[in-house]
């Protein structure tokens, strides 16, 4: 059960949508917020503002997150909103964090410029591949209305009602963090579930019903889509991202010889999508 948010902060253009994002799920979730600045001792500074030194960047990482902080609780009244500032690497120190507070873990990707998707850094490949909590990636430029429908002449709108959540199942592998997590968003927002799997026949499965209906019950009040493909998963999971408010994947933590690292769909999706991306890890 999560019992925060916590978004990464360093003033870059991602992280101030991701702040924006953190803050609409914490309302949604009726949850605090925290803004997390993270000092990295380093000879190339974590933040991407012209620094000049040591004591410029902590005067830097002080400032910023508690003025962001103050238009945050203007703009989202009733959510409490708290400033941390951490030191250390932040791939790890973040999802370290989140796991210890049992928190949504937010962080800013950059998009790529003219296409749809993300462009990943390092810091966030490093907390995906280290949290143990679910993880969101938000591109540079998500707005609002970019989670809602247009309304009936065209124009985007909060007023409308959420595009669905879009989730994708490994049939042969499904694990239930992933599966409620999805759910859980579907239902704070509102919206279908579209669940989208490799099933070469392109039929409605009998076994993903059951494999849904634990969750079903416990959140009636979503409507589910079956969505059965054939071919990679990756570029469907792309497609659908289109039309998506959140696409929710899972990520398995075992290690191999070279580290914890995200598996090949849900890399490739992190890079690709339109919508922002949320990584479920399970065992």
């Amino acid at each position: 059960m999560l019992r925060a948010v916590i978004v990464g902060l360093d003033g870059s253009p991602e992280s101030q949508a991701a702040a924006e994002w953190a803050a609409r799920e914490a309302q949604l979730r009726d949850l605090p917020l925290t803004l997390a600045s993270v000092l990295e001792h380093a000879p190339e500074p974590v933040v991407q503002v012209p620094l000049l030194g040591s004591e410029t960047r902590q005067h830097w990482i002080d400032r910023i997150p508690r003025e962001y902080a103050e238009g945050l609780r203007l703009r989202h009244p009733g959510v409490n909103v708290g400033v941390r500032r951490l030191s250390g690497r932040p791939g790890e120190l973040l999802p370290r964090r989140a796991q210890d507070d049992e928190a949504l873990l937010v962080l800013g990707s950059r998009g790529l410029s003219g296409l749809a998707g993300f462009l990943v850094g390092s810091v966030a490949m490093a907390a995906l591949a280290h949290a143990g909590q679910p993880v969101i990636l938000v591109r540079a430029g998500e707005q609002a209305v970019d989670e809602h429908l247009m309304d009936p002449a065209g124009i985007p709108t909060t007023a409308t009602p959420y595009r669905p959540v879009v989730l994708g199942l490994d049939t042969g592998h499904p694990h239930d963090a992933v599966i409620e997590f999805a759910f859980e968003a579907a239902a704070h927002r509102s919206t279908s579930l579209r669940v989208v799997h490799m099933n070469p026949d392109r039929r409605p499965s009998a076994g993903l019903a059951g494999m849904l209906r634990p969750f079903a019950r416990v959140f009636p009040q979503v409507a589910i889509v079956d969505e059965a493909r054939s071919g990679g998963a990756a570029q469907h999971l792309i497609a659908a991202s289109q039309d998506a408010s959140l696409l929710v994947v899972g990520r398995r933590t075992h290690r191999t010889p070279i580290g914890p690292r995200v598996g090949p769909v849900t890399h490739s999706v992190l890079h690709r999508a339109a919508s922002p991306v949320a990584v479920v890890p399970h065992h």
